[in-house]
């Protein structure tokens, strides 16, 4: 049995393109079975080359399904069969691609009918599937269409079939994507990783850790370690004998666990990672008239900052953000050089600080509130997250501002004294770079609640 197949992706990098229509047809080598087409929203922009080969715009997207919606289908109508198409090592890259962001191993034989082609139909000016067809009479509809092209496909494939009557070529061209051709020692260690999100530890023959790395999906995030082909990859696949993990639930505790644990470990390829991860910090100072100014500036271990960032992209990005979110001034926030009033006061979102007419005082309110909610400096706090399973939450415990650590905890359990609270803490380094990943991980997700702190109980807040 066979799946002959076309996709459309939105073009771009390698191994980031993402699929817009998808159809396959079952066929038995005599009739088609079985057939399946859609189009896919790819959840990120077409190429507008793309756009012009295909007729496919982001628009006829927006409703589509997503690919984790149609993929139970794919797997359905191409179980147990050899998988067909017109380059089929491309269509099969992006396909096990999609399939491995979802944590499933795509794994199908496949056969090229340009390969086939080639072997059976010697000599041909072209092998491009709307020349091919054309020199041999096969009709072709809606040409870079997923539907049309895989029609086509199947009707050639049946022609070629014909052709191949020894039926040796078709069998010495079966294979498997290269991409899957790993040592048995790699496809283990991926066949027995989880799917879930967590630390993995890559070990080399005596034991020692040689990378450390954290991924939503650590079965996805190996397998693109061990078929990935740069120079730093390809040594990693030669040393590694072993991997082991922790799952952590969430992303945020486990951006945190990688970041201790490469700091003390050192592992050989992680030497890039072990430098602080943000470049520029928010500070806050009081100008002469009495108002509270806030300020972009470079990384600066000496000075306390408010919260950090990544670049100074991300920096401007989310002052803007703060600006309109709490109403501040743009002058005051080192948006706006002007002399005058800034542009927010223009529109009514600035209560004219800029320009003297809103006192200081009232101005500062929105500022603390803003310091509130963003820093945690003097905070006593908890964070509390999803855990490792239905009936378990994570912690991450802050006092006086400064990370103490994380744990995880039942549901049944009551959390309602902090020195309780402390004994399922594994405690960590509260460091800077700590600082940033939480501060940024909370400016961009949400967490299930946050919890502040008394002497000796809690009052949450979600």
């Amino acid at each position: 049995m066979y799946a002959i197949l076309d996709i459309e992706t939105t073009g771009g990098k390698y191994n980031e393109e993402g699929i817009t229509e998808i159809a396959i047809y079952k066929f038995d080598g005599h009739k088609i079975v079985d057939q399946f087409s859609s189009l896919v929203n790819p959840e990120r922009s077409i190429q507008p080359f793309v756009v012009n080969l295909t007729g496919i715009n982001n628009d006829m997207l927006r409703n589509a399904p997503k690919f984790y919606e149609v993929a139970k289908r794919i797997i359905e109508i191409t179980a147990d069969c050899v998988l067909v198409a017109h380059n089929a090592k491309f269509d099969n890259r992006i396909l096990t691609t999609e399939f491995d962001r979802l944590g499933y191993n795509f794994d199908l034989k496949t056969l090229c009918t340009v390969e086939l082609a080639k072997k059976l139909i010697p000599d041909l000016p072209s092998y491009s599937l709307g020349k091919l067809v054309r020199t041999l009479g096969i009709p072709l509809s809606d040409r870079h269409r997923a539907q049309g092209d895989a029609k086509a496909t199947v009707t050639l494939f049946k022609l070629l079939l014909s052709k191949d009557t020894s039926k040796e070529i078709i069998q010495s061209l079966v294979r498997k994507d290269p991409k899957r051709q790993l040592e048995p020692k790699l496809l283990d260690i991926i066949a027995t990783a989880p799917s879930e999100t967590g630390v993995y530890y890559m070990h080399r023959e005596d034991g020692k850790i040689i990378y450390i790395g954290k991924s939503k999906n650590i079965k996805k995030r190996l397998t693109q370690h061990f078929t990935n082909d740069n120079r730093k990859s390809k040594r990693i696949q030669l040393e590694v004998t072993a991997v082991t993990y922790e799952e952590t639930g969430n992303d945020l505790i486990a951006q945190l666990k990688e970041s201790d644990e490469i700091k003390c470990n050192k592992p050989l390829f992680n030497r890039a990672l072990s430098k602080t991860i943000f470049t520029h910090q928010l500070t806050s100072f009081i100008d002469e008239a009495g108002y509270m100014q806030l300020k972009i500036e470079k990384a600066d271990g000496r000075k306390q900052a408010i919260t950090t960032f990544g670049n100074y992209q991300q920096a401007k990005s989310s002052l803007f953000k703060i600006t309109e979110e709490f109403h501040l001034c743009q002058k005051l926030t080192g948006l706006s050089e002007t002399k005058n009033a800034c542009f927010l006061h223009s529109i009514k979102e600035c209560h004219g600080a800029c320009i003297n007419e809103e006192a200081p005082d009232d101005y500062n309110i929105r500022v603390r509130q803003f310091l509130d909610k963003y820093s945690y400096e003097n905070q006593h706090m908890l964070i509390i997250d999803k855990g490792r399973g239905v009936d378990e939450r994570s912690v991450i415990l802050i006092e006086n501002g400064q990370y103490k650590g994380f744990g995880f905890y039942n549901l049944n359990f009551q959390i309602n004294n902090i020195e309780v609270l402390k004994t399922i803490i594994s405690p960590m380094q509260n460091n800077r770079d700590a600082q940033h990943i939480i501060q940024n991980y909370l400016r961009k997700n949400k967490v299930l609640k946050t919890v502040h702190l008394t002497t000796d109980n809690v009052d949450s807040r979600n």
